[in-house]
């Protein structure tokens, strides 16, 4: 452990005794000294008895910017709200930042989002029900509704006072957004373009008009992929008539992009990685029924491989690669999977068509395959002095891996072409079908060679 790291935990351990001793002065001033990031962290430590006494150290502003930095997922901070008395949550909510305190209310009971929202000030409470009605994983539902937005008729000197005015509430104060007189999207102007701009040029003089935007209902993947090729900070958000009425903050974007690629991870392992209960009997259950799936999946191959059973009887030798060919097909499946999942995850970037995909995949998988079937020929001819032998494992092993390379590709734009998550054709799920296809393709190559195996 680093030494600014041990310091880091003595000092907060240090406030946490203050708060525990219920010396509120010295609480105060140590803790908020802190970075709202080690706020979090503490609070989300504490037991319920320290922070009820939290609660009363700290103003719902104070507390307000501490919640802000809280990692926890929504559904587990709501819980800190039902501690407090409602006019306290109720300020609190009202001082964070409305896309944070929407992702917190989404999950409140319904009776108390009704009262925290009517002892909340009217303007806020009408923003966080406005952002509550749009639909999850959008534009909408990740916004803020704290930004800096100027007229392209007011000058420089104009515009600054209210940068300056707003700075306090606003998420991001880098961006200032241009509207006209009906409060439509413009254009945008730069903390910096401000500050090296003549005090009575005017706003629409300065500003760049080229703005990029979003709309309300886009997806938070493409909201993403857009700050990231463009590498802004921020983006605005506009409604159907263009009116500006959000912005999004790269800090949200990590978010997204973290919860993303938890979700295509949990998909390719077949379990929910976020969900990790302490309790064994509840993390089996939640892994269980896609085990259960799989195994009945298995069974297929199982009961394959018995219809072979009197080919297996007259070459006993055969049975010994039947896993080298099922675990080097199904890996060859798995990377072709993981690789179509980020194609598809980035298909902004590549507009290949569904043919040329297909061939690219074909001829990946024929290389592979070539190189590896070669590999095992030569292995198994060597070591059991066969090398009949040797070119049917090779073969049975090459087209393996042509088709599960195919299939994992495959599946995935289909399912994104049906319109289902690509995700869920996890590698579990591509590793099963690749070892039936792989034992089908094994033995019948098998048996076509077999006179030259057995030598009868």
């Amino acid at each position: 452990m680093s030494e600014d790291k041990q310091k880091s935990e003595v000092k907060q351990a240090q406030i946490v005794t203050y708060l525990e001793q219920q010396q509120a002065t010295k609480f105060r001033e140590n803790f908020l000294l802190l970075h709202v990031y080690e706020q979090a962290q503490i609070l989300t430590e504490l037991t319920i008895r320290q922070r009820a006494r939290l609660y009363r150290y700290l103003t719902p502003e104070e507390l307000g910017a501490t919640f802000n930095a809280v990692e926890e997922e929504p559904e587990a901070v709501i819980k800190y709200f039902d501690e407090m008395t409602p006019n306290y949550a109720a300020a609190v909510l009202g001082q964070m930042y409305t896309d944070n305190a929407v992702d917190i209310l989404a999950f409140a009971e319904k009776k108390k989002l009704v009262q925290y929202l009517r002892l909340m000030p009217t303007e806020k409470s009408a923003e966080i029900k406005e952002m509550l009605h749009y639909e999850d994983k959008t534009a909408g539902a990740i916004m803020a509704t704290e930004f800096v937005q100027i007229v392209s008729n007011q000058t420089v000197r104009s515009g600054m006072h209210v940068l300056k005015k707003e700075a306090k509430e606003a998420e991001m104060v880098y961006y200032a957004y241009v509207v006209d007189d009906e409060e439509k999207l413009i254009g945008v102007v730069t903390l910096r373009q401000l500050l090296i701009s003549d005090d009575d040029a005017l706003i629409k003089d300065v500003m760049n008009d080229q703005v990029k935007a979003v709309k309300v209902d886009e997806d938070q993947e493409d909201v993403a992929k857009t700050i990231r090729d463009y590498n802004f900070l921020a983006i605005p958000v506009t409604d159907y008539d263009d009116k500006l009425i959000g912005i999004i903050t790269v800090d949200d974007i990590i978010d997204v992009i973290d919860e993303e690629s938890a979700e295509d991870y949990s998909g390719l392992a077949g379990v929910d990685i976020e969900d990790s209960p302490e309790d064994p009997i509840k993390a089996a259950s939640k892994r269980l029924p896609w085990l259960i799936t799989l195994l009945f999946l298995g069974m297929s191959t199982a009961t394959l491989i018995s219809h072979y059973e009197q080919l297996v009887s007259e070459a006993s030798i055969l049975a010994v690669f039947i896993s080298s060919i099922t675990g080097t097909a199904g890996n060859a499946g798995t990377q072709s999977l993981a690789v179509a999942v980020r194609r598809l995850a980035y298909k902004g970037d590549d507009n290949k068509t569904l043919l040329r995909t297909i061939i690219t995949e074909v001829i990946t998988g024929v290389v592979i395959g070539l190189v590896t079937g070669l590999t095992i020929f030569v292995i198994v001819g060597l070591w059991k002095h066969n090398f009949i032998l040797g070119f049917v494992i090779g073969l049975a092993m090459m087209c393996a891996i042509i088709v599960a390379n195919l299939a994992g590709s495959i599946i995935q734009m289909a399912m994104d072409k049906l319109g289902f998550d690509p995700a869920v054709a996890s590698g579990p799920f591509i590793s099963t079908l690749s070892d039936l296809t792989s034992v089908l393709i094994y033995f019948n190559i098998a048996s076509i060679f077999l006179s030259f195996i057995t030598g009868k």
